[in-house]
């Protein structure tokens, strides 16, 4: 049954219908607003032409790397004095590695190893961060003292650190480093959603909700919930970035496992370590790879936390 309210506009409008045109200009008209803003914004730009390119190269890095990706084709080239350098032998056009392999199809492969690893790991920190930061926004009280006792203590922890504990005790393995890195990423998006979700149960439609008799439940995950989401949403994005960088971190400590020729930007790195003076572009190579990588999903993810920002949304 709908509450009367007094006539706006020569019109009489109940609370239903208020909830419903609050939601609507909450839900398809900001985002349209948003994408509008990202498609003026030349960082925006930028950072998507990045990206897309880093995820196409990772998608087809079996069509495009020339060879496979533990293929180690120039091994008689190489001996204890020199490593052929870019231009130096044809086939090869950014040179060899200390094992013989092709520094442009081990790039190729480590960027399909990066995305996996990013991807995977920010979806692990994202999932378990809104269980936490939904259940702490939802119920309040000492259910919410509770959890964020626990994400303060995480929290304590610098985030590099943590991987590498989590890693070290799972084992040298790829997936330990996701785990790794999504465990160390789940308190930052369970502090995001919980002060998203506490700022949305004060907005008008909400209490709207709640004069029309809704539960809580059904609050929280048809009206909250999808209007604090967007915060997460951005630092997922930036997070990524995060995720890349901390993956190199953790195979350039040794911590990502696999053979010592297995594709892998961290793990390239490693190993150019003690060729600097006969070989220096094999650290670059794989640096500037990391490097502009990080740079794209920082600048997208900038550009759309800019985008969805209230304050500069007014303007």
């Amino acid at each position: 049954m709908s509450i009367p309210l007094p006539p706006a506009q020569g019109g009489t409008l109940d609370t239903a219908t208020m909830l419903q045109t609050d939601l609507k200009d909450g839900g398809g008209g900001f985002w349209r607003d948003v994408f509008r803003r990202l498609r003026r914004n030349p960082t925006a730009w930028i950072g998507a032409v990045i990206v897309v390119l880093f995820v196409l190269v990772a998608v087809l890095a079996p069509l495009l790397a020339p060879y496979p990706e533990t293929a180690l084709p120039g091994a008689r080239d190489i001996t204890p004095t020199h490593i052929p350098g870019p231009g130096e032998i044809a086939g090869f056009p950014l040179g060899l590695d200390r094992f013989g392999g092709d520094v442009l199809s081990k790039l190729i492969w480590g960027a399909r190893a990066s995305l996996l690893v990013g991807v995977i790991s920010t979806a692990l920190g994202l999932v378990g961060g809104m269980v936490l930061g939904l259940l702490a926004g939802t119920f309040g009280g000492w259910v919410d003292t509770l959890i964020m006792r626990i994400v303060d203590i995480i929290l304590s922890v610098p985030n590099l650190l943590l991987a590498v504990s989590i890693a070290a005790i799972l084992g040298q393995t790829p997936f330990a480093v996701m785990i790794a890195i999504g465990a160390s990423q789940v308190p930052i998006f369970a502090r995001l959603l919980r002060a998203s979700m506490l700022q949305q149960r004060s907005s008008d439609y909400v209490l709207s909700a709640q004069t029309l008799g809704l539960g809580r439940g059904h609050i929280t995950m048809s009206h909250v919930l999808p209007n604090a989401i967007g915060p997460v949403i951005v630092q997922g994005t930036l997070t990524l970035a995060t995720a890349v960088i901390d993956a190199a971190a953790l195979s350039f400590l040794g911590l990502g496992g696999g053979r010592p020729e297995t594709a892998e930007w961290g793990r390239m790195l490693t190993y150019a370590q003690s060729e600097l003076a006969i070989a220096p572009w094999l650290a670059f190579f794989p640096g500037i790879c990391i490097a502009v990588t990080a740079l794209g999903f920082t600048l997208f993810g900038e550009a759309l936390r800019e985008s969805m920002d209230p304050r500069t949304r007014a303007r």
